[in-house]
Parts: structure tokens; sequence; C-alpha cells
């Protein structure tokens, strides 16, 4: 296999010579800034403690990371570079996309209800964009509608976006400058504002992730930016299972999963083992009033939610989207239904011609157990190996696992979770009882009986 970074390494230049002779930053503005780091890692990384500024409870960015920030008279400012990435969406494949430090989606951005935010947006794509603070009140000018409420910023310049964080809540942001192509090489990040007082809404466990899909051909690694609804990949923050990183928590925290979706589908977010209650949303907080009990979730597009519970019950238990095809990676859509079709003799003639040819489906047989050659940076259709054997899972799938030991704060994987005896599923042995046949039913009220004769050809009559 190639080299992955030796693709990124090709692939970020073939974007920066994209900026020769487009007006870079000057060395005395670019001295101005502040840094602008860079995560090259497709990990989560532990919750980002704010070093000043006012307190709040950190979240934890499901595979991804949270952007450090500078105080600069009592401003709090950010940077962040638009650039051609490299995604790693599992392991053995990658995907060159756009995003923002490093990484697709962007670096989460945690502020205080009130803060004063300073953000810095320099460009380093091949072509102009801007940045939408979905969900924040901010004045006009700073909404960051190309054409609208400012000029694009174009390859090499560097924009300046300020304004008040208002209200505490759950937000993203994106580019509103050739939305469709941006956004479809995976151009978007996360943004949380905390309350004033971090007593206020508070929770042991704080997760948040995008939902984002991409349309990438097997043995190619970049999206096709004019696909509909035809989509292939399915992710959690541009990672599909079993790469995504369960999440960890202690029995008996209260939980929130913050979760934004910018793919061009709803999706029923659905957890096992637990009820929880929908506590936000991109316009705010629900009132407590308003909650009710649910096991699914379903967020629409442009959406975002939050929902909360006490995880009560210790185990490994699914989290995922609950549209069937959201939960398997690179399938095609023209495969037909083969279930009780039996086609062994046109298999083994099919072999002779095309060796390694596979019966899919005849039987209903699994495919999550099949092995078949695939191209290069290509997923299996469904994977992932559990302690009772294959997954058969992909896409928009993790799992949440709850354990009585796990310290406070700790995010690393426990493993597999050891039910206690007897309380695990098992084949029965013993005999089966006979079967049972309905006893024949008088005809409801009013309904004759059809008698049925025969004249002496055979022919029915009724």
């Amino acid at each position: 296999m190639n080299n992955p970074l030796n693709k990124r390494r090709s692939f970020l230049a073939n974007g920066a010579a994209a900026l020769i002779g487009a007006g870079l930053v000057s060395r005395a503005g670019a001295a101005g800034l502040p840094e602008a780091p860079v995560q090259a890692s497709a990990s989560t990384a532990p919750p980002l403690m704010p070093p000043n500024g006012r307190p709040y409870n950190p979240v934890v960015t499901l595979n991804g990371w949270s952007l450090p920030w500078r105080m600069k008279d009592g401003v709090k400012e950010f940077h962040l570079v638009a650039e051609p990435v490299v995604r790693e969406i599992a392991p053995g494949m990658y995907a060159k996309m756009w995003g923002y430090n490093g990484q697709s989606p962007g670096p989460t951005i945690e502020v205080v209800e009130g803060d004063r935010v300073r953000i810095f947006v320099t460009n380093k794509l091949p072509e102009h964009t801007s940045v939408h603070w979905h969900g924040q009140l901010l004045p006009s000018g700073m909404d960051g509608v190309s054409g609208v409420s400012q000029p694009a910023i174009q390859p090499g310049k560097t924009f300046v976006y300020e304004f008040v964080a208002k209200h505490a809540g759950t937000f993203m942001y994106h580019p509103h400058a050739d939305e469709m192509t941006q956004m479809a090489m995976g151009m978007m990040g996360f943004w949380v504002t905390h309350p004033k007082d971090p007593r206020q809404h508070a929770v042991d466990r704080d997760f948040v992730f995008l939902l984002s899909a991409y349309d990438i051909e097997p043995g190619s690694m970049v999206p096709k930016v004019n696909t509909m609804t035809d989509f292939n990949i399915w992710t959690f923050n541009s990672r599909v299972f079993p790469a995504i990183d369960p999440l960890v928590v202690r029995q008996g925290d209260r939980v929130r999963i913050r979760a934004g979706n910018l793919t061009m589908t709803n999706h029923p977010i659905h957890i096992h083992g637990h009820r929880f209650e929908v506590t936000g949303t991109d316009g705010g907080w629900v009132p407590p009033t308003a909650r009710w009990p649910e096991v699914t979730t379903d967020v629409a597009v442009g959406q975002m939610r939050a929902i909360e519970f006490i995880a009560d019950n210790p185990g490994d238990w699914a989290f995922h989207c609950h549209k069937s095809h959201h939960t398997m990676n690179a399938m095609g859509h023209n495969v037909p239904t083969l279930i009780g079709v039996d086609h062994k003799g046109v298999a083994e003639k099919i072999n002779k011609l095309v060796p390694g040819y596979m019966v899919m489906g005849d039987k209903g047989g699994s495919m999550g157990g099949m092995e078949m050659e695939i191209p290069e940076n290509t997923l299996p259709m469904m994977t992932g190996t559990g302690p009772y054997g294959d997954i058969e899972m992909g896409g928009m799938f993790t799992l949440m696992k709850v354990r009585p030991d796990q310290k406070k704060g700790d995010y690393t994987d426990p493993g597999w979770y050891k039910a206690p005896k007897g309380t695990t599923a098992y084949e029965w042995t013993g005999e089966l009882p006979p079967p049972v046949s309905a006893p024949n039913a008088p005809p409801p009220a009013g309904v004759q009986p059809v008698e049925v004769t025969r004249d002496k050809k055979g022919h029915d009559h009724h």
C-alpha cells in the first residue's frame, strides 16, 4: 500500500500551489495572529481544561479535539485555517478532504456565555470560502454568508470575525460559500457555548460529534461533491465503525451526548439499555417541563440535539443511527436480493470465467462474514469483532461502555464487558414442544361462509 503520509504531503502541496500569487498574509500581519494549532491524529483527545478565562466543564469531541485560544485584552482569540486535509476514516482508508487545522471536522470551539470572541480565519484552499456560525445570535456582518453579509475570503487571505457569545447552547460552524462543494468535502466543526455558572446544566460526561456523509467510490480518496442522495460513507465525526471510539462512562454518571447533522438526510439516533430526554437544540435548552423519555431521537438536516440520561445499566451498549443502511460502509445500491434463489450451478459456471466469484444472499447469508478482494483504500461493507463473534456493523455505529469501576474523568477503553453469570442469552438444547395449529374459528358475525363446489370438469363455482 502507498504511504498515506506521502499522499497527504502531495495533496497539501497541490492545494498550497494554488495560493502562489494570491496575496498571502504579510509577515507583520501574521505576527499579530494567534497560533493555529494543528491536529493530525484521529483519536479522541482528552477534554481541554480552560487555562484562563471563566471556568467551564469541557466537552469531549468523539474522534476529535478542542481548539486552544489566547486571551488578549479580555477577548478570546482563536485561529482557524481552512485547508486541504487527509482524514483517516478508518485504519487502512484515508480520504482527501477539506477541513480546518489539519482535520475534518475541524476542532471544537468552546467558549462561555458572555465571552467576546475573535476568530481569525485563514484560507489555504484553492478557492474562496467563508464561515457561518450556525445558531449564533450576532451582528449581520459577522454571519458569514459570502455575497450577503461579507465578501468571500479569497485564497491566501485572512478575515476576522468578532462577536459576543450571547447564549449557552450547542452550535456548529461551516462555510456559506460554494457550500455544496465545501461541505461535501468535509468543511464543518462543532461549537459549544457553556453557561456562565458551571453548575448550570452540569453533567459528568459531555460528548459531542457531527453526523456527516460522503460519496467515495471504492479505490478512490476524494469525495464526489455533486452527489445528492446516494452516499456510501456514513460517519460520526468523519469516522466509521469500528474506528469510532466508544463512549466510556462510569456507572451512575449523568451523561450528555450532543450531535449535529450536516448530511442531506435525517438520522434517528438510538441508544440501547437506557432511555434519555432531549435537553437541548441549536435554539437553546429545553425546559424540564417540556421533556419526555425516548430511546430514539430524530436529528433532521441542519439540526443539533443534546440528550441526557443516567448511565445506570452496566454493559456494552450499541449507539447508532437506526437507518439500517447507515450502519454499513461502501455498499453498492444495485445488488439484487437473491434469498431463496438456488444458483449453485450458475456460480460454478461463473467461477470458471471469474475466479473468486461469491454467491451473495441466496440463503439470506450474512455479508459481514464474507471475504472478498476490494480495491486499495476501500472499506469492507460491515466489520468489527466482539467477544462473541462478528458485530457486522459499520458507518454510524459505536458502543457506550458503562462500568462501575471507571474512574472519574477516565475515558480509556475498559475492554469488553464481562456479564455476570446468568445474565447472557444462551442456546436452548432441550426438547422443543410440538407445533400447535390454530383451531378452526367461526366466521365473524354477519359474514356468510363461502361454499365451493366443483362441476364434472373440475371447475370451481362459488
